[in-house]
């Protein structure tokens, strides 16, 4: 089973199955995603499911899905029971309460019944956060009230990159598309049915290259198209007045579809250059009396926090926002992506963190130094090296490691055209994952333990027919030598990392 119970009570002997369909209760005297699965020796075929909600209920089905033939997933399965399994009583509750996968549509568009799938298999992994990017510079995937041309102009291009940007390549097609509000809504609903909550992103002040393509009065004069290139863009939002009324704009209109407490609002990866040549932004600045442009940035951050907060939601960013100042406000939830230490230094800071690193959790990275892997970039990143991830950071006080309240996966798709590739990149890692974010048996937590769960749980991956990685490597057609990638070293990794951490203790 994966992720892996936390407690099994053999009862001795076996059970006939005679429906994959348990009964099931609710005890609120349990924690709200707990559950006790008792396939009971007793009474013959007796399967019940105690939740401490209607979600732990489901987490347990889950886990007794898991136990039954692999068969029974298959949508055309004639299987019929009885079929025998060990009586036990599973007890099990999950170690974090965010327990995400982040999907990125903008990059690539990813058609609305492949978002769909995409939930239905992260939530058989006991995934409960789908972290929704949206928008990008290379890509505009919502319509918002009073902006019409960000789903005319916004949400496509005329070209993709294929491969890393070295190697200025590019296909002919263009490449586009956009959610409709009854779709999101769909997705809501769908993800709510299996105790998913949709967290949806609109990266801003950077990122904005699509949205500033679409309406260039937001942007700092430079006449611009949606990106067609891997990177990140100098064109950003400017802080004009206009502006800063389109991105309340956007977070209203998120707000109305998306029931989420927490709505992202980026904040990473924004240059300034275009701040500093923008005599309208240097006007600015100087009459709010901010001494450089991280304090810009930091009072951007600060306006739409604010914003959320009387629509009655909190912000959620990037680790970049602890370079802002301290004008964050403290109910802003951090997702600490580059490496370690800025998940510490949040948490240090009094912010609750998401641990999603990209060490361990960015399942964009090659996972093998086979020549097949499809566009290999970044460091190698395998099923085991995230089943060895430990997501808070040593060194933290109780108090401040109590503030690491969850992880995530995080699946960016510049090299995944298709869902097609996301299933292959993203499993059989999620799997590994899964098993971080719910918490590994004390039992079994090894990795040679995991490796042996995981052959068998690919069978299951199977049935549900997942273009999973094989575990015995790429096939041929699994690789793109149409789209080369960029392979780095763990030294490469590690210096840009020291990098990150300069530019945090400055601020």
């Amino acid at each position: 089973m994966i992720p892996q119970p936390k407690a099994v009570i053999d009862k001795g002997g076996y059970v006939a199955i005679k429906s994959p369909a348990p009964t099931t209760s609710i005890d609120d005297s349990l924690p709200s995603e707990a559950y006790i699965l008792d396939i009971d020796a007793s009474e013959d075929g007796k399967v019940h499911v105690t939740g401490g909600s209607a979600a732990g209920v489901f987490y347990g089905i889950q886990t007794f899905r898991q136990r039954l033939p692999p068969s029974l997933l298959r949508r055309g399965s004639s299987a019929t029971g009885p079929w025998e399994l060990p009586a036990q009583q599973i007890h099990d509750r999950p170690r974090f309460a965010w327990r995400g996968v982040m999907l990125d549509v903008a990059r690539h568009f990813m058609p609305l019944h492949d978002v769909l799938r995409f939930i239905d298999l992260a939530a058989f992994h006991k995934f409960n956060v789908l972290h929704l990017h949206l928008t990008d510079d290379q890509g505009w995937r919502l319509p918002i009230d009073g902006w019409p041309q960000l789903t005319v102009v916004g949400c496509w291009r005329r070209r993709t990159m294929q491969g890393s940007a070295q190697h200025e390549l590019y296909d002919k097609r263009p490449h586009g598309g956009f959610y409709s509000r009854a779709d999101l809504e769909e997705v809501v609903a769908f993800a709510s049915e299996r105790h998913m909550t949709v967290v949806p992103e609109i990266d801003m002040p950077g990122h904005m290259q699509a949205a500033v393509a679409s309406y260039p009065e937001l942007g700092n004069g430079a006449e611009v198209g949606v990106m067609e290139e891997w990177g990140i863009s100098e064109h950003v939002l400017n802080m004009s007045d206009k502006t800063l009324g389109f991105c309340r704009d956007v977070l209203t209109t998120v707000c109305d579809i998306f029931p989420s407490e927490f709505i992202g609002i980026g904040g990473d990866e924004c240059p300034h250059n275009e701040w500093k040549a923008n005599p309208d932004v240097q006007r600015r600045m100087k009459e709010l009396g901010l001494p450089d442009e991280d304090a810009l940035h930091g009072w951007f951050v600060t306006q739409m926090a604010s914003h959320l907060r009387s629509l009655g939601r909190r912000a959620f960013g990037w680790d970049e926002l602890l370079a802002c100042g301290d004008g964050i406000p403290a109910d802003t939830r951090i997702a600490g992506w580059r490496g370690i230490e800025p998940i510490k230094m949040a948490a240090q800071r009094g912010f609750e963190v998401i641990a999603c690193p990209d060490t361990a959790a960015y399942l964009d990275k090659r996972q093998s130094e086979d020549k097949n892997e499809p566009t290999p970039i970044g460091t190698v990143l395998t099923p085991e090296d995230i089943f060895a991830y430990e997501p808070v950071p040593a060194g933290l006080s109780k108090d401040e490691a109590g503030k690491v309240i969850g992880v995530q996966a995080n699946v960016w798709t510049e090299h995944m055209e298709s869902m097609r590739r996301v299933e292959y990149m993203a499993y059989p890692r999620l799997c590994a994952f899964a098993e971080v974010a719910w918490g590994k048996s004390k039992e079994d937590d090894t990795v040679a333990g995991f490796q042996d769960r995981l052959k068998h749980h690919v069978l299951y991956l199977d049935a549900l027919g997942v273009n999973y990685r094989p575990l015995t490597g790429p096939r041929p057609w699994d690789a793109r030598p149409d789209a080369p990638g960029k392979p780095r070293t763990m030294e490469y990794r590690m210096a840009k990392q020291s990098k990150f951490i300069a530019d945090l203790l400055k601020h």
